[in-house]
């Protein structure tokens, strides 16, 4: 099984060659600590390669044809000129707080006027400017988060959104941002919806063959290892191993349930609502019994 890094989202990856999909099954996923109940048990299975990106950068890979599937973010479902297909055996999900997805203000939400955000997650920054403007009333100029301000992301900026795993490890100091947000937290109390951030999709004009299978598998036996998930990545990660437990089993959902489903829906009609969406295609399962 190959395993590929593409922190930036370049490959030197093959394309794929036809519309039938070959051995190894080529997909694309993130490399945070959320994705592995859905990825872990797939590590080993010589069937299948892995490419590692951010979620913005996985988009890229399957728009050049080096993945089929991928772990994409939602908005990218609509975003994409491709004719994606959702696979709902898995994705990330949450129906409450979400611990990973969060806004560090100065400010009363509804006084935010600049909101530097961590691009790694493109429906993070959507669903952070649907929250604002529809439940606070405010349209903050939103400005990319410098790659290189590491811990520093903080320094003199009004508000923050920050994604994924530095929420935890690299977070500011308590204190210093009276005001924060847990975007899971804030969609469950205004919608009662969970909240979808990603979802297995593929090219339409793939074959899918046993994919659909595998990732279902591969999603039932990775919520059944959180143990296993915790001594392997809790200190590698710099997370306190309570904390990562609670967060597989409590905090984050990986089923598509029908109310997860409601949610898409619900989220895509908000974002066009406030412009932020220009596209709103049908959502288009391949349903896998």
């Amino acid at each position: 099984m190959g395993i590929k890094q593409y922190p930036s989202g370049e490959s030197r990856a093959s394309p794929l060659q036809s519309a039938v999909m070959t051995e190894p099954l080529n997909i694309g996923c993130v490399s945070y600590l959320n994705s592995k109940p859905l990825i872990e048990p797939l590590m080993n299975n010589p069937a299948v390669q892995v490419h590692f990106a951010v979620p913005a950068a996985l988009m890229d890979l399957i728009s050049r044809g080096e993945v089929c599937c991928a772990l994409l973010p939602m908005v990218d479902y609509q975003a994409s000129d491709l004719d994606l297909l959702l696979l709902p055996v898995g994705g990330i999900a949450c129906d409450g707080p979400t611990l990973t997805v969060r806004i560090f203000s100065r400010v009363p939400p509804q006084r935010i006027t600049h909101l530097y955000a961590d691009t790694d997650s493109h429906t993070s920054v959507i669903l952070a400017q649907v929250i604002l403007r529809e439940f606070y009333g405010v349209r903050p100029e939103v400005i990319p988060l410098a790659a290189d301000s590491g811990n520093n992301h903080h320094s003199n900026h009004e508000s923050v959104l920050l994604i994924g795993d530095k929420v935890v490890n690299a977070a500011p100091p308590p204190g210093e941002f009276p005001w924060q947000l847990d975007l899971g937290q804030q969609w469950k109390q205004f919608t009662g919806l969970p909240f979808v951030f990603a979802m297995w999709m593929m090219r339409a004009d793939v074959d899918p063959g046993n994919l659909p299978h595998l990732l279902r598998e591969a999603r039932e036996k990775g919520t059944a290892m959180t143990d296993e998930l915790v001594n392997r990545y809790a200190e590698q990660r710099h997370w306190p191993r309570d904390l990562a437990y609670d967060y597989f089993t409590t905090y984050l959902q990986y089923s598509i349930t029908s109310a997860a489903r409601n949610g898409i829906e619900t989220f895509y009609a908000l974002a066009q609502k406030h412009g932020l969406l220009v596209n709103r295609r049908p959502l288009r399962y391949l349903e896998h019994g």
